[in-house]
């Protein structure tokens, strides 16, 4: 059996990113998305969210290069000059886990962000977090810990296997991207570990990491066939039109082409001629055997 979970990261970045979403998901084969609950046009995603019964919406966490949803002022230490919470992630990381002071600083701000999405009344698909963070085993432990009170069920595994890829990689210059893949490889089997541990579900496999902002219909339609048995979660950054703040984020993603993946009528073909189950977490769990 073979299941697959789309989601379309970052709702709530922007209104282009919002109104990519809902066309996804009511003219295209997008069935999931993940929330950025501090993002400026987060209410503007609620309300589409709201107004999509169909569309599982769950929590994406940010603890790195975004605006914190608490003040500042009261978590200092995760904070940049430029009032976001910091992009230097290796620094970042080294404090989370040695540092008692800014773990609780951490932990008020993911704690926050639980409660924000439990505010607006959403049921929690799942969890993630940007630039996935949650393979810090101080924030995955974070999450669990605070997640247990606002219903958390399943959380995103980031393993996108190299399925023949490292060839393809090398040929294309792309042996950073197949040394981050192999320097990954054991974090996620722990993270895997971790996620079964704690009683939660999760996807087996993913793509989009290594394609991230270039998921296009060709590349789509030629991955699809080459599926692996099990649930994988395939994921897309679309937008609705241009969006220099996500392209600043992302140079050279190619954001509305993403949305015309999603949209393309050849996608859902495809995962109809192959018998490929469209599912959320929600629907977890399944059987892993085809």
């Amino acid at each position: 059996m073979r299941a697959l979970i789309i989601t379309a990261d970052d709702f709530g970045f922007s209104p282009a990113v919002n109104e990519a979403v809902e066309e996804a998901h009511r003219r295209g084969v997008l069935g999931t998305a993940s929330l950025m609950v501090g993002a400026p046009a987060t209410r503007d995603a609620v309300a589409r969210a709201v107004r999509l019964p169909g569309l599982k919406v769950g929590l994406h966490i940010v603890v790195a290069g975004a605006p914190p949803v608490l003040s500042p002022s009261e978590i200092p230490a995760l904070i940049d000059p430029e009032g976001k919470l910091s992009s230097r992630l290796f620094r970042a990381g080294v404090n989370f886990y040695f540092r008692p002071a800014v773990r609780a600083q951490l932990t008020r701000e993911i704690r926050a962000q639980f409660e924000l999405f439990r505010g607006y009344g959403l049921a929690l698909d799942h969890v993630n977090c940007h630039k996935h963070l949650h393979l810090h085993p101080t924030v995955f432990a974070l999450i669990t810990e605070i997640g247990a009170a606002y219903g958390l069920k399943a959380v995103r595994l980031p393993y996108e296997p190299l399925s023949g890829a490292a060839p393809d990689l090398l040929r294309k210059g792309g042996a950073g991207q197949l040394a981050a893949s192999l320097f990954l490889l054991p974090w996620t089997g722990l993270l895997k570990r971790k996620i079964r541990a704690a009683g939660l579900q999760t996807n087996d496999f993913i793509f989009g990491m290594r394609d991230s902002g270039r998921m296009e219909s060709a590349r789509v339609l030629r991955l699809l066939p080459r599926l692996p048995a099990g649930i994988t979660e395939m994921y897309f950054h679309p937008a609705a039109r241009g969006c220099p703040e996500l392209s600043a984020e992302a140079p050279g993603a190619r954001h509305e082409e993403e949305l015309a993946t999603l949209t393309d009528p050849e996608f859902r073909k495809a995962l109809e001629d192959l018998r490929i189950r469209r599912i959320s977490f929600s629907d977890l769990p399944l059987p892993t055997d085809s």
